[in-house]
């Protein structure tokens, strides 16, 4: 390995690498996560408390008809009812990752429990869900112990009438500390980036459309949902979803200056379903999972850097 490479391989912080993918979240809104900047050590030290509310645009999302599915069709709304909503957020993201043939490390994000209350309100063709944080768990001792005080934290977002999410902003409560709101960040944002928003037009029993949308994760990716219609009843739809990812450009330019590296193979797909009822600002149940194996080359030298990825969000 060069000496430059091996320097730039060592100086990128370990959140640069991390898998770029996006969750489902409410009623025809999936999320899926990108790289973020979770805390690299998961240090227990006190950090200052952050007070402000941080809100982080989505980016807008092309939804196409494939096929209109069969009759009976209708066109599939948010219709949120004011009454709050009781959900759980689950997510687990693992990375592993290696430079050659030395031994791959373990940059994995512990899985996070957590409990969120949904209010919505309507205001025309636009929703405004707000979100209230319960007892967010792990199982990771060192992430556990930071968490209790984001109990109590707010979050929400925008959606179009057909579930398009086009605004997040999350609200830590005062004492949380940097370690436990990078997590909560990364897991709602996972669950923004798997939303998928219904068509415009009448769809019945099958029927099959498109979302895609750009997600910037330190890459540019695009992102094509493939969502098929698998039953409805009284409102409440089962969706299966196929998710794949592909970079815009074969050539990753890496932050800070610090250069480029050559985007050798980049596969990221995925999939699973989601149940959503379309009263309700956020999904009622469902699975969904993305991964797959990147290489990166530099143009400098033989050297490459390999990762394997993969990341869930449950809604339960």
């Amino acid at each position: 390995m060069s000496v430059r490479a091996s320097t730039r391989f060592r100086r990128l912080r370990p959140g640069f690498f991390r898998p770029l993918t996006v969750a489902l979240t409410a009623s025809a809104l999936v999320l899926v996560s990108a790289c973020g900047s979770d805390d690299d050590s998961a240090s227990s030290e006190d950090v200052t408390p952050t007070t402000s509310a941080v809100t982080l645009p989505v980016s807008a999302s092309t939804t196409t008809l494939v096929d209109a599915g069969a009759e009976p069709r209708s066109v599939l709304t948010r219709e949120v009812s004011d009454e709050p909503q009781s959900v759980t957020l689950v997510t687990s993201s693992s990375i592993g990752q290696k430079i050659d043939a030395a031994e791959s490390q373990d940059f994995s994000t512990p899985e996070l429990t957590m409990p969120l209350e949904a209010t919505a309100s309507a205001d025309g063709d636009t929703t405004t869900v707000s979100m209230t944080l319960g007892a967010v768990t792990s199982p990771d001792a060192t992430l556990q112990a930071a968490l209790p005080p984001t109990e109590g934290s707010t979050a929400g977002f925008t959606t179009s009438a057909t579930g398009a999410v086009t605004a997040l902003t999350i609200d830590p409560a005062p004492e949380a500390r940097d370690i436990a709101r990078s997590a909560v960040e990364q897991a709602l944002s996972q669950a923004v980036y798997r939303a998928v928003p219904f068509p415009t037009e009448p769809i019945g029993v099958g029927a099959r459309w498109t979302v895609t949308q750009q997600v910037v994760s330190g890459i540019a990716l695009t992102q094509t949902t493939t969502a098929t219609l698998r039953s409805i009843d009284d409102g409440v739809a089962q969706i299966d979803v196929e998710i794949t990812q592909a970079p815009e450009s074969p050539v990753w330019e890496l932050p800070d200056n610090q250069g480029t590296l050559n985007i050798e193979t980049f596969v990221m797909t995925g999939g699973g379903s989601l149940t959503v009822d379309t009263s309700r600002p956020l999904p009622v149940a469902g699975t969904v999972t993305v991964g797959g194996d990147q290489v990166y080359r530099d143009a400098n030298s033989a050297t490459s850097l390999s990762q394997t990825t993969a990341n869930t969000i449950t809604w339960r």
